[in-house]
């Protein structure tokens, strides 16, 4: 009787350790963009390093993602903790009730974390397409990014720019079925967004002769001034096979956020295991050496209370945002 209350003891001890095992462990969303693109393996790294740094606390869960408009109008039905990327001026615009948010309410819970690398431009189009510049795109069938994507709505601005929005002959079908389309010679081209290298134009350079199409300085200074936050960036040659000159195009920040709804334990631990890592994820991919502290001041909200905190424990200052 005495070995059976021991059993029974230590199978309920056992019962209970296993179960604030459990509930010490943090369930974490990670929504990223569409699978082989840059910002998908982004996330993937960072999911790692999370789960890693945290020692198993905090289980992430990337979930790939058709682009940032998903993931901002997302943040606000998802419970718990959920973190999601998106460039500011869409996140400003969701809290604006701009378009494509008209309507919607509860995007001032959104809190920032900390910055990815920056969303570079591309435009490619097949190399015998006859395509030698944006302006040339007129009359070819081209995919604007991701439907309902930034990129996308990023193209359109640009095609409003040179005055062909309504020349370009757009096909509306999603970014990884756009890769496919252009090696079956569906499409002349299509746009995406993301730190280079693409690992889907790197693939699909080797399948396939590429060209990618640039900014002149006059149409980069306009697009700047339609969106200060926008700066010029150059795609160095080299970087996919076959584009053997430099191209020169535009950059936008990237943040990740959280909501309200993500606890401050949280919040603290994934921060922390970003920075934390950030040197290790930068050995993996050189994107990551683009990222500093004082890009935070453009997530254009305020810090998550768990964010805060680690960086005025980090004794890391943290401008205004803008």
């Amino acid at each position: 009787m005495e070995t059976m209350r021991a059993l029974v003891s230590a199978a309920l001890a056992g019962g209970m350790l296993l179960s604030g095992t459990a509930m010490a462990e943090t369930r974490l969303t990670l929504k990223a963009a569409a699978s082989g693109s840059a910002y998908y393996v982004m996330t993937v790294q960072l999911s790692e390093a999370i789960r890693t740094e945290s020692k198993g606390a905090v289980v992430p869960t990337v979930e790939e993602s058709q682009g940032s408009v998903q993931n901002v109008k997302e943040a606000i039905r998802r419970p718990g903790a959920y973190l999601f990327t998106s460039p500011p001026a869409l996140v400003a615009a969701a809290r604006a009730g701009r378009k494509p948010f008209e309507g919607e309410t509860g995007y001032d819970t959104v809190q920032g974390l900390f910055t990815l690398p920056a969303i570079t431009m591309h435009w490619v189009v097949r190399a015998d397409a006859g395509v030698a510049n944006l302006g040339e795109l007129a009359g070819k069938r081209f995919v604007a990014g991701g439907r309902g994507t930034f990129t996308q709505r990023q193209s359109d601005a640009v095609f409003r720019l040179l005055g062909i929005a309504d020349k370009v002959n757009l096909v509306d079908v999603e970014l990884n079925a756009a890769v496919n389309a252009m090696r079956n010679r569906q499409i002349d081209g299509f746009a995406t967004g993301g730190s280079f290298p693409a690992p889907n134009l790197q693939e699909l350079a080797v399948a396939m002769p590429i060209r990618l199409l640039g900014l002149d300085a006059a149409q980069v200074a306009a697009i700047r001034q339609q969106d200060p936050s926008a700066t010029a960036m150059t795609i160095p040659a080299g970087i996919y096979k076959g584009v053997d000159t430099p191209t020169a195009t535009i950059a936008l920040p990237v943040g990740a956020y959280a909501t309200q709804r993500m606890d401050e334990a949280t919040a603290y631990a994934v921060v922390k295991a970003f920075w934390v890592r950030k040197p290790e994820l930068a050995k993996q991919n050189p994107w990551w050496d683009g990222v500093t502290t004082d890009q935070v001041a453009l997530l254009g909200v305020a810090l998550h209370p768990g964010a805060a905190r680690y960086y005025r424990e980090a004794g890391i200052t943290i401008p205004a945002a803008r």
